[in-house]
């Protein structure tokens, strides 16, 4: 019998991040047994529409969520860029663990750079926020909705004779896919999604013995440049799948935190930056929110959340 349940979802990005929380549990405490139990969610359920049309929060975490709650499931390991900034009773994002590579990067058979794509190109992208960008730079640029794991979406780039797609860098490298990038994006050019890059661990809040055991894989500095950008995401009643994109660092205890808030069609973005100590993280994301709201972002919210 194990003495630990990991949930996770059954994509091979997500048994390989699984499956290093395994590794790393079991080298860490000899003769603990660890066991994967592989859920399906309702993000991958439905393949054939933008997620942005989906609608709700939690697509990818609800069901590994009501496993925690149920105790079947002891912790459960997320994308936090997946994870809604509001959890269920009972339960916590207990460990963060190191990011790694926030960047986004383009694969392309035919163009050696994002500049180099043809007029008209035809990009593969399942992201709201990197369609802003995109069509931002370059508004002859058509988005194609790209929906899939990791591997599927590559053969899309061929199969469906895309240009170029965009994907998240820290997952081709995961999955040791980052000889197929073309070009990453700088975080100038693509500011990353909430979180981008960061995996979480969730517990349930009472379970101090699950917490004892995983405590030593979070990362304060993760951790707090990953909080603050949920706490922009949070003032913004925002998604994982909104024009919405933040990234924060941490130097010396100073917390720097970039957001942008963007029209789908590009034709609008705001941005800025926000600096201070690391004590006022939460406060930093929530007030820099709070400048991009009245500068307008808040109408472009509405627009993308077909509220107008």
């Amino acid at each position: 019998m194990a003495d630990i349940v990991i949930g996770t979802r059954g994509s091979p990005l997500a048994l390989w991040q699984a499956n290093w929380v395994k590794d790393r549990l079991e080298k860490e405490h000899k003769g603990l047994v660890v066991e994967l139990m592989t859920i399906q969610t309702q993000g991958d359920k439905i393949l054939d529409v933008p997620l942005a049309k989906v609608g709700g929060k939690g697509l990818f975490v609800k069901e590994l969520e009501n496993a925690l709650l149920e105790g079947k499931a002891h912790l459960a390991v997320h994308s936090m860029k997946d994870v809604p900034t509001e959890l269920p009773d009972g339960l916590e994002i207990s460990v963060v663990c190191e990011r790694e590579d926030a960047r986004d990067a383009m694969i392309s058979n035919s163009a050696g750079s994002f500049a180099e794509l043809p007029e008209g190109a035809r990009v593969g992208t399942s992201s709201l926020r990197r369609q802003t960008q995109i069509l931002n730079r370059r508004r002859d640029i058509k988005i194609v909705p790209l929906r899939g794991n990791v591997g599927t979406r590559i053969r899309k780039l061929t199969d469906d004779g895309l240009d170029a797609i965009i994907l998240a860098a820290a997952g081709l490298k995961r999955m040791g896919q980052e000889n197929l990038v073309t070009e990453y994006f700088s975080i100038s050019d693509s500011l990353p999604a909430v979180a981008q890059g960061a995996m979480g661990i969730e517990t349930r809040i009472d379970d101090i013995k699950t917490q004892s055991l995983t405590s030593f894989l979070n990362h304060p500095e993760t951790r707090v440049n990953v909080e603050t950008e949920r706490a922009f995401l949070a003032r913004l009643e925002g998604g994982c799948q909104v024009p919405i994109a933040a990234y924060a660092t941490l130097e010396k205890e100073r917390v720097t935190l970039e957001g942008l808030v963007g029209a789908v069609d590009g034709s609008v973005v705001y941005r800025d930056k926000r600096k201070g100590h690391v004590c006022e993280n939460v406060s930093i994301g929530e007030k820099l929110a709070d400048e991009l709201l009245g500068r307008g972002a808040r109408e472009v919210l509405q627009e993308a959340y077909g509220e107008k």
